[in-house]
C-alpha cells in the first residue's frame, strides 16, 4: 500500500532513511573522482546505482533517495550535454529508483511500501570546490533560484512526491529551497550540513534557521553529511524551536578532504548512538557518506527491537 511520509510516519512513529551512494558506488569499484559524483554512474552504468537502491530497501529502509544529488542541468551541460540530454539524465535518476523499488517490492511482502525522495544538492555542489561544505559561493538568489527551479519542476513532472534538499550549508540556499517548493506545492524537507554542535557551515545558528523555516509542504528539518557526535546537540537545538519531523543522517566518522576529496581517519559504527538521537528528537534516520547497507540493516534492526519501542512510549514525538 502506498502511504505519504505523514501517514508513513503515523503508522511507523520511526522512518529509517538510506545510506550512503557514491561511496558505496567506490566499494563496487567505481570511479566517482569526477566533477559529477555519482551521476557519472548514473551515466555510464545505471545497473550500479540499482543494485546500491536494492541493497538498501533490502536492509529495510523507509525512504530511499535518488542519485541526482549533483545531477544538474547546469553540471551536465558543461562536460557538454544538451539540456535535453540532461533533462533526460535527471529523470533516469528517478527511474532507476523507481525501478529498484519495483524489483523489490516483486519479491518482498510490505505493509506499505517505501518512499522515493529526489535528492537535491546544494548550489556548491555543482561547483565541485569544496564550497558545498562551507556556503561560501557569491551567486545571486536569483540564480540559485533558477539552478534549483528547473530540476526540482522536472523530477515533480516525472512523479517524484518527496524532495530531500540535502547539505545544504547556507540559510539563504534553503530559503531560496523553501520557496520553490511552496511555489511548486511539492513536499520536501531540508536538511544541512554543520559545522559543530550549534551550527550550520555558514555559520548561521540551526537554532535560527530551524525557527525561521516554515511551510505548508514543509515534511522535515535536519542534519547530513555531518560528524555523528555533533547531532545530539544539534537535534535538540531543532527541537527547542520547531514541532515536525527531524531528520538526521550523519558520515561514518571518518572526515573527507573536500579539496583532495579523501577520507581519513577511522569509521564507526554511528548508530550505537541512535537511541540518543531518538531520544533528543529525531524521527526521520539514515547514514550518509562511508555508512553502508550493513550499518542500515543494523539500524533498522535496532529500530524494531523492544527496547527502542519501549523508548518510543516515554517519549513525545
Amino acid at each position: 500500500m502506498k502511504k505519504s511520509i505523514d501517514e508513513l510516519i503515523s503508522l511507523k512513529k520511526i522512518l529509517v532513511l538510506d545510506g550512503a551512494l557514491a561511496t558505496e558506488l567506490e566499494r563496487a569499484g567505481k570511479n566517482i573522482n569526477d566533477s559529477l559524483w555519482s551521476t557519472k554512474i548514473l551515466i555510464e552504468d545505471s545497473e550500479a546505482i540499482k543494485k546500491v537502491h536494492l541493497s538498501y530497501l533490502e536492509a529495510g529502509c523507509d525512504i530511499i533517495l535518488t542519485s541526482s544529488y549533483q545531477t544538474t542541468i547546469k553540471g551536465l551541460m558543461k562536460r557538454g550535454y544538451t539540456k535535453d540530454e540532461a533533462i533526460e539524465i535527471i529523470k533516469k535518476s528517478f527511474r532507476i529508483a523507481n525501478e529498484a523499488k519495483e524489483e523489490y517490492l516483486l519479491k518482498n511482502s510490505v505493509e506499505v511500501e517505501p518512499i522515493i525522495g529526489a535528492s537535491i544538492g546544494p548550489y556548491g555542489a555543482f561547483l565541485s570546490d569544496g564550497s558545498e561544505y562551507t556556503g561560501n559561493y557569491e551567486v545571486l538568489d536569483s540564480e540559485m533560484r533558477d539552478f534549483h527551479y528547473e530540476k526540482i519542476k522536472i523530477l515533480k513532472d516525472e512523479g517524484v512526491e518527496l524532495f530531500a534538499c540535502e547539505t545544504i550549508p547556507s540559510f539563504r540556499e534553503a530559503l531560496v529551497i523553501q520557496k520553490i517548493c511552496e511555489e511548486l506545492e511539492v513536499e520536501y524537507y531540508i536538511s544541512f550540513s554543520a559545522k559543530d554542535e550549534y551550527s550550520i557551515s555558514d555559520g548561521t545558528s540551526i537554532r535560527e534557521c530551524a525557527g525561521n523555516l516554515n511551510g505548508k509542504y514543509l515534511k522535515g528539518i535536519g542534519i547530513n553529511c555531518t560528524a555523528p557526535e555533533f547531532l545530539e546537540s544539534l537535534i535538540r537545538e531543532i527541537k527547542s524551536v520547531y514541532n515536525g519531523n527531524i531528520v538526521v543522517y550523519p558520515n561514518s566518522g571518518e572526515i573527507f578532504d573536500p579539496v583532495s576529496k579523501t577520507w581519513s581517519g577511522n569509521g564507526q559504527c554511528v548508530f550505537d548512538l541512535a537511541e540518543n538521537w531518538i531520544r533528543a528528537g529525531a524521527n526521520i534516520i539514515g547514514g550518509c557518506c562511508k555508512t553502508t547497507p550493513q550499518d542500515i540493516k543494523k539500524l533498522a534492526d535496532s529500530i524494531k527491537n523492544k527496547k527502542i519501542k519501549n523508548l518510543l512510549t516515554s517519549i513525545a514525538l
